[in-house]
């Protein structure tokens, strides 16, 4: 019976195994407002993230899109960390089985074993070989906790590296419209500033022929060729200005430039309307539609399970150990097999002294629990926010367009007829000029509410999670 207590002991032992040490909690509080306050969309159907390219109708912009995907650093990055997530999540669940490891050796000699040598009937030490051959078990009871909360703390990072990886492509998605947009918008306003330019430049020529003449003073020519020479300088930097958004386009998409500059000679049809994107009724409901809030929600629950992993470590350990084997062994003729098993040694053991390492590791995990839901709290504004800020664009875009319109309309017309005027003789270059410069400020103006109407869309495209659903959203929607 006096054998026997020790093993009654870790029996006791055993039965606190899975008695995991309290965690904090795996999710944190979050501040979302009651309601939208930015004007919301009208009219239109619910369009499907997933498909919400194809309503550009342009078939470049998708491809665009898949080949940024496709080559993107953080596409792939993300893509290894779902590796080393599921890699860690199988390590952390191995840990809590046994495991086995086999062993083989052999020796041969005249003192095997330790034994002390017989002499045989001729005076020498008989020769023996020995052979071992079997399977040694070893396995750590999970007491306290400690080994279940690693595994619940590397399969919220593989949950969290796999909305990461979504909301990388969300991201690089959303980033090439963006670029590929404000190319088509700088083409459209190269347009704008050659149709300036051409007409100044021809202004200038006729005034230079009637100076020339003697119709028109020296002066007003050499205004005219200024006005040219402006015209042609901001012509000249808008081309710049679109061949740097070509080569950004090159840098996202991978393609080669001459390739692509090949691909973009078809002309751009900006989107007559959008379909209404899926805008949660209540900012609460954004939470399962970003990628980025749910991972920000999985390092949460990693932080508190690495606390109750830190804690438990603090505690006594319980392994037991096993083997089973078979001696094979020869010598002097003779040979045989001997199978052997044991269990045991069942090892206790307790950290007594380690100079405070282990509570510094608890107070650092607890540390870094802290700063996992400071951030998602950050997140969830940061989410509402840029929701937000999308529909004010939007709305502010859809606001200006019609007057935006209007306004190149009315100094078109009003060009056109100082023009008359000029060449008439009723009207001076300096009106002409000055319409001039407004009618160019009045276009420049409706290209930048046509491509901010359209990024606005884009960010909120972004902001909605490009169609990303969490995997517990049903689960989510009920609590």
């Amino acid at each position: 019976m006096k054998l026997l207590r020790p093993f009654a002991a870790a029996a006791g032992l055993l039965l606190l195994a899975g008695c995991a040490v309290p965690r904090p909690p795996a999710s944190a509080d979050s501040y979302a407002p009651p309601a939208w306050y930015a004007p919301l969309p009208h009219g239109g159907t619910l369009a499907d993230l997933h498909q919400w390219w194809t309503q550009f109708d342009d078939p470049l912009l998708v491809d665009l899109i898949d080949a940024a995907q496709t080559v993107s650093p953080d596409v792939a990055t993300a893509g290894t960390r779902i590796a080393q997530a599921r890699a860690d999540r199988i390590a952390a669940g191995a840990a809590m089985l046994p495991s086995v490891d086999a062993t083989v050796s052999a020796q041969r000699g005249n003192a095997i074993g330790g034994a002390a040598p017989t002499l045989s009937a001729q005076g020498a030490l008989p020769v023996a070989t020995l052979v071992q051959s079997g399977a040694q078990v070893s396995w750590e009871a999970d007491l306290f906790g400690r080994l279940s909360a690693r595994t619940d703390a590397t399969r919220a990072r593989l949950a969290g590296a796999q909305a990461g990886w979504h909301d990388a492509r969300v991201a690089v998605a959303a980033e090439t419209a963006t670029s590929y947009v404000d190319l088509r918008t700088c083409e459209r306003q190269l347009a704008v500033t050659r149709n300036d330019a051409g007409s100044r430049s021809e202004t200038a020529r006729l005034t230079g022929l009637s100076a020339d003449a003697g119709f028109t003073a020296p002066a007003v020519a050499a205004q005219a060729r200024a006005s040219a020479a402006d015209a042609r300088v901001r012509l000249t930097q808008q081309q710049a200005q679109c061949d740097l958004d070509v080569k950004a386009l090159v840098a996202l998409s991978g393609l080669p430039e001459p390739r692509l500059r090949t691909l973009l000679a078809t002309p751009w049809k900006e989107p007559s309307g959008f379909a209404l994107a899926a805008l949660p009724s209540l900012p609460a409901a954004l939470l399962l539609q970003r990628p980025d809030i749910y991972q920000a929600q999985t390092n949460v629950a990693a932080a508190s399970a690495d606390v109750g992993a830190a804690r438990a470590d603090r505690f006594p350990r319980l392994t037991l150990a096993g083997q089973l084997a078979n001696v094979f062994i020869s010598t002097s003729g003779l040979s045989g097999n001997l199978p052997t098993w044991s269990i045991g040694p069942l090892s206790l053991t307790m950290p007594l002294f380690d100079a405070g390492r282990l509570e510094a590791a608890q107070d650092a995990a607890e540390a870094r629990y802290d700063e996992a839901a400071t951030q998602y709290a950050a997140r969830v504004r940061q989410a509402v926010r840029e929701v937000e800020q999308a529909l004010v664009n939007l709305d502010s875009a859809r606001a200006r367009s019609e007057d935006a319109r209007v306004a190149v309309e009315g100094y078109r017309a009003s060009l056109a007829g100082t023009e008359s005027m000029y060449r008439s003789g009723l009207g001076s270059l300096i009106e002409v000029e000055d319409q001039r410069r407004l009618l160019l400020a009045a276009e420049t103006a409706l290209v930048t509410v046509q491509h901010d109407r359209v990024a606005a869309w884009i960010a909120l495209y972004r902001a909605l999670g490009g169609g990303w659903t969490r995997p517990d959203a049903a689960l989510a929607r009920q609590e």
